[in-house]
């Protein structure tokens, strides 16, 4: 049995986020049915990260088992052929038999898109956050030098999560701006639900003056939601890349 992994690229505007459900189309089913059609067989699929609704992604990863004997180099191809053209896979590699792309990922890098126009521009409705006022950039910096490191991030975490262990590192968030747009980028060891978005809305709270450092070093030593500002919407945020150890 082969152990394969896969990266993945995806618009996830007329997504339901990454994992398989009920109700709505998911980027995990898809990439399964184009599996049984290439394989004829049922072959689970582990995705690295379960974006939401709505976002969208420059690098997920995945892994999966076959028994094919199809070469590495064309398994990405072989497998857009029965995909729709929101996904695509663009790189493969067989892997060693205990690599698994959620458990053995050791960090993530995510982007966030803001562009600054006084009108909304409806070639970016789905892929960035439209802000049409101005907002303090160098504050936004400032308040950011207090997330790097690692902190209980509890307070940054939208509400219906089961997840106990709320202590995760941040090693870069970086600001790029070129003209209207700015990208937000962040680089750790992992993210709670909804945590970036949490991040990037309480930034610009800040950045137009609304909110200071003090909300992001309440929320740090409290743990309370409410000293931060609204969830940004998931369209302006892209997974950009998965990390792993150079075994992986």
């Amino acid at each position: 049995m082969r152990n394969i992994k896969i990266e993945i690229q995806y618009d996830g505007t007329n997504f339901s986020g990454w994992q398989m459900q009920t109700n709505g189309r998911t980027v995990q089913e898809e990439i399964v049915k184009a599996l049984y059609k290439l394989t004829h067989k049922q072959i689970s699929l582990h995705g690295a990260g379960r974006t939401d609704a709505g976002v969208h992604a420059k690098g997920q990863v995945a892994n999966f088992k076959i028994e094919s004997s199809i070469p590495t180099s064309k398994i990405p191809s072989a497998i857009n052929r029965f995909l729709p053209e929101d996904v695509s896979v663009f790189r493969a590699a067989e892997m060693p038999e205990n690599f698994h792309a959620r458990y053995s990922a050791t960090g993530k890098k995510y982007s966030y898109l803001i562009y600054l126009d006084t009108y909304r521009n409806p070639l970016l409705r789905n892929y960035g956050y439209h802000i049409p006022y101005e907002i303090n950039l160098g504050k936004m910096k400032a308040a950011s030098k207090l997330l790097i490191g690692t902190h209980d991030f509890r307070g940054f975490m939208s509400s219906g999560s089961s997840i106990r262990d709320t202590v995760r590192r941040i090693d870069e968030i970086e600001f790029k701006k070129n003209e209207k747009n700015l990208w937000i980028s962040f680089q750790g060891n992992g993210f709670l639900y909804n945590m970036v978005r949490i991040i990037v809305g309480t930034f610009l709270e800040i950045g137009r003056g609304r909110f200071d450092n003090v909300n992001i070093v309440k929320a740090l030593e409290t743990g309370q939601r409410q000293y931060l500002g609204p969830t940004a919407p998931p369209h302006g945020l892209y997974l950009d890349k998965v990390f792993y150890y150079l075994t992986h």
